[in-house]
């Protein structure tokens, strides 16, 4: 029987683990009989011919700490280790030794060449490299890079012990680790990762055992998303964007904002109305819109966020692209934007993943299918019993395109699209099922299923069609019902056109919010 099959029948973690333990006698449980290595380093073990997956755990609280990630990543990934997987980002009180700044935390997970010693020799290398200097035991580094799995293998040795021996003690190692896998076990290797654990329902379970996600939230470990100069913590209150339309054909508020001073006017009345980020578009992608070039783009976005960024930034807010042009993206952060918003999530331009991985800016990947002019069609609108799982499902094979050409998770925030090849019954079915969205995420990927969610549905036509309402405008009070629901299910960034009545919205949901988690 494979695991292949296992799997297919959804059968629980610890009876998937048992099968493997059965078909893998050599993966013992018993600290008696662990180890492919022992002490021995130089055995077959480091002639390796074959792709290894391995796990790497990531730590920093010195200096820039997100700078310093992002140089460990292209180090590692320059050294022979290509990552296929990051963990969420954790901000952490110290351990040990608790006289220190907070730490940074993460995992990734990736496939090498190299042997473990020859791995670890590697990492230290780079540590050394970027600047860290030996120091007290679990005191402040400037970066840290542990081996926490490397493929099925255990290893005993005076210089490296794998799996990591304090992994099932440290929550802020946990997390990330949990992150890094989905709720079904998909390989061989992972379910040797869990059967490390030494407990019937994996590694699951150990993170359960040290409090799971209570941990989240509070003050000594919140999960956190770099953007701008600091850490945002999303689960503290929604986020509401504003929406800034530099076209002439949008929708609803096509031309309004076509010239400079009537947009920078807008941009005054939203931050006066206590919006978050404003979302610049120059591109509109209503249904049927004729796509412009990237020249005419730049030229309808670029003055409006030169004369934005100075305003955002003295009241404290963020600016966001929405394009789908890798050049557009590249141009709009060197002039001040802050967050990129692609609505093909990579697909409309072949240059915007390894784009947007080089410019350390969240990504925001949104589910659609084909481009503005075909995402309504008959095929495009097609969806088996399922819409949400299928929605997670493509927006997992989107994340993990962009993991691959180097944008971390923790850069990711997801948005399932409401418009967007959709239909009113299916944007109903996306609405009220955010939840479902989650779960499925997580049977792929937990640190997708644990991004910040983003819906936009200000205004959209389906609004129109239930409350029979032609003109756009006349759509705010349906938004606002819109925005309510979405938010007690689950959203945590809120698109909209009218950022008064939806910020009084976003309010009171998060009031009731936290009235339901005391």
């Amino acid at each position: 029987m494979s695991l292949h099959t296992v799997m297919m029948k959804n059968k629980p973690v610890a009876e998937v683990l048992n099968w493997f333990q059965q078909a893998n006698p050599l993966l013992n449980w018993s600290a008696s009989c662990p180890s492919f290595m022992h002490s021995v380093p130089n055995t077959t073990i480091e002639a390796q011919s074959e792709d290894t997956e391995v796990v790497i755990a990531l730590g920093s609280n010195i200096g820039d700490r997100i700078s310093n990630f992002n140089k460990a990543l292209r180090s590692l990934k320059e050294s022979g280790i290509d990552i296929t997987r990051h963990g969420c980002l954790y901000e952490t009180e110290p351990a040990y030794v608790t006289d220190q700044p907070h730490f940074l935390n993460s995992a990734v997970r990736g496939v090498t060449k190299l042997g473990p010693h020859e791995l670890l020799r590697v990492l230290k290398r780079i540590e050394k490299e970027m600047g860290r200097t030996d120091g007290i035991r679990y005191g402040p580094r400037l970066i840290d890079l542990d081996i926490l799995f490397y493929g099925k293998h255990t290893v005993y040795s005076d210089d490296l012990t794998v799996p990591h021996e304090r992994i099932w003690e440290r929550p802020f190692v946990l997390a990330p680790l949990i992150d890094l896998l989905g709720s079904s076990i998909e390989t061989d290797t992972v379910a040797s990762w869990n059967s490390f654990s030494k407990l019937p329902g994996g590694l699951l379970e150990a993170w359960e055992k040290v409090g799971g996600e209570s941990l989240i939230g509070k003050d000594g470990m919140r999960r956190v998303l770099p953007v701008g100069n600091s850490l945002w913590d999303w689960s503290k209150r929604t986020a509401v964007m504003g929406v800034l339309n530099l076209t002439p054909d949008s929708f609803s508020d096509g031309g309004k904002y076509h010239t400079v001073d009537n947009a920078v006017a807008h941009v005054h009345q939203m931050i006066s109305d206590g919006v978050d980020i404003i979302d610049l578009g120059a591109q509109s992608t209503r249904p049927m819109a004729t796509r412009i070039s990237v020249e005419e783009e730049l030229e309808r976005l670029i003055p409006v966020l030169e004369a934005s960024k100075d305003i955002a930034a003295s009241e404290g807010k963020l600016l966001s692209v929405d394009t789908f042009y890798a050049k557009v993206a590249g141009e709009a952060v060197c002039k001040g934007a802050h967050i990129v918003n692609d609505v093909s999530a990579g697909t409309l331009d072949p240059e915007m993943l390894s784009a947007v991985a080089g410019l350390d800016v969240p990504y925001i990947v949104m589910h659609m299918r084909g481009d503005p002019a075909t995402m309504q069609s008959a095929d495009n609108l097609q969806y088996h019993d399922n819409v949400c799982g299928q929605v997670a499902s493509e927006l997992n094979l989107r994340i993990r395109d962009a993991e691959s050409a180097g944008i971390p998770a923790w850069r990711v925030i997801v948005d399932p699209g409401i418009g967007f090849s959709k239909n009113t019954e299916q944007n109903l079915d996306i609405l009220v099922g955010l939840g479902r969205i989650r779960d499925e995420l997580a049977k792929e990927s937990l640190a997708a299923s644990r991004s910040p969610l983003l819906i936009g549905p200000s205004r959209k036509r389906f609004l129109g069609t239930i409350c029979d309402r032609p003109n756009a405008v006349d759509r705010d009070p349906a938004t606002v019902a819109c925005v309510t629901a979405g938010i007690l299910g689950g959203a945590n960034i809120v698109r909209v056109h009218n950022v008064r009545h939806n910020v009084d919205a976003v309010k009171l949901c998060d009031a009731m919010r936290k009235r339901i988690s005391l």
